[in-house]
């Protein structure tokens, strides 16, 4: 089939970059986001996300004409939903995002047109959710119209590269759509395009996240472990991983970000009497941020009302300026409603605003009252810090580090007393 056209609904962290991939393919797109500041900012050549490689990307994308920003979908050969489907109370996924975008593009399909599902979402979403909407225009998914699911599975920090060169599932909701969607996402992909039915590739995408969250929750109750047997989790991990059968993950604060703290939830949802090892590890890994308030606690005490507080890193990982579900953002809150004084430092988002938090100017900016120093997430410039970069910025001596990165002999000899997460050398109670 020709694509001649493509909407993209949804312009976050997935939508933008596949919007502006097929637009560099010579591929003309209508990118579509319900928030004015997106529109208006893209409109302007304003990014408001960040990722490496994305504003050159979007701004070849707009100066080419191939790339077009609004606030409404208009007619297209192919649609791509691309939202979030976040979860609400109950740990439920949210999938009003989905329908409304669904049902956005109905007045605009026509015969032949490709309707392609890319947020995760529950199995069965794409066959008793989304076909039934198309349908509602007369036209039949399967013979008037093509209807198929095909997750995104990047990596932030290299989201441009492996969504061009990693494998590509497609599920289609009969043959004849897998295939169309092939040729779609043929325009760009050069890793493997592997065609199946809707459900299982609905399904693969939260197997696959699933399947990390149970691993780094693991990891997280080997660290409270080994705390409790007085044994350094890192060295043990390490030589653990010698086997040539296993390979243990880093413990650290939790799990965030928009699909492994998210998605595992949705099967549990779907299948609460078969996931028990699935919500076990989600409860484990959603309740590492309170446990790291505990470690805090142990080092300074129960009371932390007016004790002034320095956090380093609030993305959700090392790398990005995510913050989407993150873990070190909750410590903040934590620590913020116990009464402690917090000030927060992200080198990703200097000066912002994030979720009621206001990251500090610069680095020495957040050190400048701290008591208490706790490292969260390890961006490579915050783990290439030494001694020297900080004893002359503050009076703090005490520092808990949660990603084991401030380590080595020239820690040692520092004047900082260092507590790292999983090791031996937490006072108090175990």
């Amino acid at each position: 089939m020709d694509f001649k056209k493509i909407c993209v609904l949804g312009l976050g962290y997935i939508g933008l970059p596949t919007a502006s991939t097929f637009s560099m393919n010579g591929v003309n797109v209508v990118g579509v986001d319900i928030n004015p500041q997106v529109v208006n900012g893209l409109q302007e050549g304003q990014l408001h996300i960040q990722e490496p490689g994305l504003r050159t990307l979007v701004q070849s994308a707009l100066e080419s004409g191939n790339l077009i920003v609004k606030h409404k979908p208009e007619t297209a050969d192919a649609f791509i939903i691309a939202v979030p489907t976040p979860f609400r109370e109950g740990k439920r996924a949210d999938l009003s995002f989905v329908i409304a975008a669904t049902e956005s593009i109905v007045p605009f399909l026509r015969p032949g047109n490709l309707v392609v599902l890319e947020s995760t979402s529950p199995p069965g979403t794409t066959e008793k959710i989304i076909a039934p909407i198309l349908e509602s225009t007369g036209l039949k998914v399967g013979q008037d119209i093509y209807l198929a699911y095909s997750p995104e599975r990047v990596l932030p920090g290299q989201i441009l590269r492996e969504l061009i060169e990693n494998a590509r599932v497609i599920g289609g909701i009969d043959e004849k759509s897998a295939q169309t969607g092939k040729d779609l996402y043929r325009i760009f992909v050069k890793g493997n395009i592997i065609l199946t039915n809707a459900a299982t590739a609905e399904m693969i995408k939260l197997m696959e996240n699933t399947y990390r969250d149970v691993n780094i929750a693991i990891a997280n109750e080997f660290s409270r472990l080994a705390d409790r047997f007085g044994v350094n989790v890192w060295e043990a991990i390490d030589i653990a991983n010698l086997h040539p059968r296993v390979n243990i993950l880093k413990p650290g604060i939790g799990v965030g970000g928009h699909c492994i703290s998210v998605d595992p939830w949705f099967l549990v949802e779907a299948a609460p009497d078969l996931s028990k090892l699935i919500t076990t590890a989600r409860l484990v890994n959603d309740s590492q941020p309170e446990y790291v308030i505990q470690l805090i606690q142990r080092v300074v005490g129960a009371d932390l009302q007016g004790m002034n507080i320095a956090l380093l890193g609030l993305a959700y990982k090392a790398g990005v300026d995510d913050m989407r579900e993150s873990p070190a953002v909750q410590i903040a809150h934590l620590l913020m409603a116990k009464g402690a004084a917090v000030a927060v430092y992200d080198p990703f988002r200097p000066g912002e605003e994030i979720e009621g938090l206001k990251s500090a100017a610069s680095f020495p900016d957040v050190l400048q009252n701290a008591e208490l120093i706790v490292f969260l997430v390890g961006h490579t410039s915050l783990v290439d810090l030494v001694p020297s970069d900080l004893k002359d910025l503050t009076k703090a001596r005490l520092i808990i580090d949660a990603v084991n990165g401030w380590t080595g002999e020239e820690w040692t000899r520092s004047p900082f007393h260092i507590y790292h997460l999983g090791s031996d050398d937490f006072p108090g109670e175990k």
